[in-house]
């Protein structure tokens, strides 16, 4: 059995302890009780209370003498009486169960809503009658002064069945294009839908009207929310006349009184999960909600927290034992946890002895693997040199590895590794050794980073606490163990600069606290050489003393202020005639750069010109070449642009073009010369 408590209240869980694997005959079984002592203590309250993989629901009947449980697989049900406890039945389904409810006082009649859209009833002799529904179901409620069973799923309708008449009766139309669950008031009979908008509809089967419509979607977010997507109804339950509890898929419990649209209060589970279940203690006015990963319980009126466990496997359904402190849960694994909180009220009737037990018991730690046997997959067993038992009565297969001996295992593991014994015994040794430094008066350990603000942190941390014992507060946490602050000690990065201008005008005064701090700096880093037992205290002035000289009158803080800037100013003089100086010493050396092939240096002025151009963009050049006249932009008939430009010559080519100009003009002149004088030789002829 094991023991946890949480805000003072004691949770002890009677499903905790050491596994027995089912392919072991009860021959094996009953020889490891005699030998074991943990499993001979092990309370077994209702013997084999487990399904044979995962139970989904969990209910009990009205009498409190059955529980009655649902899983897979193969799909089943399973009945045992807390008078014998024991298994009373068993019964294999066709398909897996969605819900059901006990209509009787004991297990006489049981109705199933199953996946597949079947309503099956059971009476007390097994399988009474098998309908089925249009749409699939999700959830189901019986009126009991109608006999009428109200179903809601995958529809907008909801179905009624009548088991007096043992027909269908017009069904309900709403608003909602699916609906998640249902419930009908004990008290008055108001039957109420929840649906995947985020909505509940309130109906009255008298007149079969919509009387209510509450917008719980809207009313669960509020500003410490955050929400993904948007929230649908997941669990309902009424309590008394007029209070009503909604759970959200985003994982907000809402308790509402029916006279009213707005909640009275709204509690977080602060995991996004659906909320699976609700239930009410009335003795403590508590509200116990669950989802798959934790079951909280708190007070309905101030939301305060009373208690919460969290499972090893994921929650599925919880049931709570009337006018007792029993809680039962259905989960995803074959064990079904039973807890006992003595607080909630005494142990049922059947198990009255629980109330003897829980006061000598211990804490046990809750084992999740079989004891007397060791899981091991193929890899471990070649590193144990045991590959050649896989197919041996030695080896048990099981998933993606086997079951071995746990004797054996650790007869593999010491030859394996005939060294891991001398590894343990110097771990022990170390461990005491620093158990035993720890009894010692230990030293302010400083960090490398940042020592002096981490000494002035501990001195206002010191005097904070002095503050406190005597105002009775609470101490506020150190910033040195804060881990959003543990780099600032760490990396040198952030060392505070003191010489730099800001830290010297914003801190004026913090050059004589600096100067007592480094002494006692000096005095711990002495202390540490020396590795003292006892902490000696740095000699220096009082805290009262420090704190009257660190608060001096605005006067003496502008003068301390005038005094920096003066100090800064001359620093400053300082730094440039060592510049100066500097420039003087040095020797300017000539520069070369290299010029591209086919360009003329002209000046730097061009350069500069081409680098400016360059940086331009396309639009701004493009602007320039037009006004220069080598471009030209036009519009056409398509309403395109066309764009015609003069490509810009080298000065090789201006040369080359030139010396072609100047060449044609010489022969141009000497074909005109020669034309010349064959004229004049021509009128000479004639004249003879």
């Amino acid at each position: 059995m094991q023991v946890s408590s949480l805000n003072e209240v004691k949770i002890y869980s009677l499903s905790a302890g050491r596994s027995l694997p089912e392919w072991l005959s009860d021959r094996k079984k009953r020889a490891l009780q005699k030998k074991d002592v943990d499993i001979r203590r092990r309370i077994e309250l209702i013997q084999d209370f487990e399904m044979p993989t995962v139970s989904t629901k969990i209910k009990v009947s009205r009498d409190g003498q059955y529980i009655m449980a649902v899983g897979t697989y193969k799909p089943r049900i399973r009945c045992f009486d807390t008078y014998q406890l024991s298994q009373k039945f068993e019964r294999c389904l066709d398909s897996e169960v969605v819900t059901f409810e006990i209509l009787s006082d004991d297990y006489s009649k049981i109705v199933f809503l199953q996946c597949d859209r079947f309503v099956e009833f059971h009476s007390q002799h097994g399988h009474y009658y098998r309908t089925r529904i249009p749409k699939f179901g999700r959830d189901f409620s019986y009126h009991y002064p109608s006999c009428d069973l109200y179903f809601v799923g995958a529809s907008s309708e909801v179905y009624r069945l009548n088991l007096e008449q043992g027909r269908f009766l017009n069904s309900l139309q709403t608003d909602a294009s699916e609906s998640n669950v249902c419930d009908i008031n004990p008290i008055h009979f108001l039957f109420a839908m929840g649906t995947a908008e985020g909505k509940v509809e309130c109906w009255d089967p008298r007149t079969r009207n919509r009387v209510g419509l509450l917008d719980c979607a809207l009313s669960s977010v509020t500003a410490d929310t955050e929400i993904d997507g948007l929230p649908s109804i997941s669990a309902l339950k009424f309590d008394g006349a007029l209070n009503m509890a909604v759970g959200t898929s985003t994982g907000q419990v809402l308790l509402y009184d029916l006279r009213s649209s707005n909640p009275l209060i709204v509690k977080d589970h602060h995991y996004g999960l659906p909320i699976k279940s609700i239930q009410f203690q009335r003795q403590l006015d508590l509200i116990i909600s669950a989802d798959s990963r934790i079951i909280k319980m708190w007070n309905k009126d101030t939301g305060k927290i009373f208690t919460s466990m969290e499972p090893e496997y994921d929650i599925n359904d919880v049931c709570l034992y009337p006018n007792s402190g029993m809680l039962m849960t259905a989960n995803e694994a074959p064990k079904m946890n039973i807890y006992y909180i003595p607080v909630l009220g005494p142990a049922p009737k059947w198990c009255s002895f629980l109330d003897n037990l829980t006061e000598e018991l211990e804490e046990n730690p809750e084992s999740t693997v079989y004891d007397d046997y060791k899981f091991v997959t193929r890899k471990d067993l070649e590193n144990l040199g045991l590959a050649h038992l896989i197919g041996s009565s030695l080896l048990r297969a099981y998933m993606h590895g086997f079951f071995m001996d746990i004797r054996l295992y650790h007869k593999a593991k010491m030859m394996a590794n005939p060294f891991a014994y001398e590894e343990y015994r110097r771990e022990k040794i170390r461990q005491k050794i620093e158990e035993t430094r720890a009894q010692r008066v230990q030293l302010k350990k400083l960090p490398k980073v940042n020592k002096e603000l981490a000494l002035k942190l501990i001195e206002e941390e010191g005097e904070e606490q002095q503050l406190t014992r005597k105002r009775k507060q609470k101490n506020l946490p150190s910033l040195l163990k804060d881990d959003r602050f543990k780099v600032m000690f760490e990396n040198p990065d952030f060392q505070v600069d003191e010489q730099s201008e800001e830290f010297r005008l914003l801190n004026p005064l913090v050059s004589k606290i600096s100067e007592k701090r480094k002494r006692k700096l000096k005095i711990l880093e002495e202390l540490e050489a020396q590795e003292q037992e006892e902490e000696e205290e740095p000699e220096g002035k009082a805290s009262d003393a420090e704190s009257s000289e660190s608060s001096d009158d605005e006067k003496g803080w502008v003068e301390e202020v005038r005094k920096q800037r003066k100090l800064l100013r001359q620093e400053e003089k300082v730094k440039r005639q060592e510049r100066f100086k500097e420039d003087q010493q040095t020797l300017l050396k000539p520069q070369f750069f290299e010029i591209k092939e086919g360009e003329e240096f002209r000046s730097f002025k061009d350069s500069a010109k081409k680098q400016k151009l360059m940086k331009k963009t396309l639009g701004d050049r493009l602007k320039l070449e037009e006004k220069l006249g080598t471009l030209n932009v036009s519009d056409t008939t398509v309403g395109s642009k066309q764009a015609t430009f003069k490509l810009k010559k080298s000065e090789q080519q201006k040369k080359q073009q030139e010396a072609e100009k100047q060449h044609r003009q010489e022969r141009r002149t000497l074909r005109r010369s020669a034309s010349h004088l064959k004229s004049k030789r021509g009128r000479g002829r004639l004249f003879h």
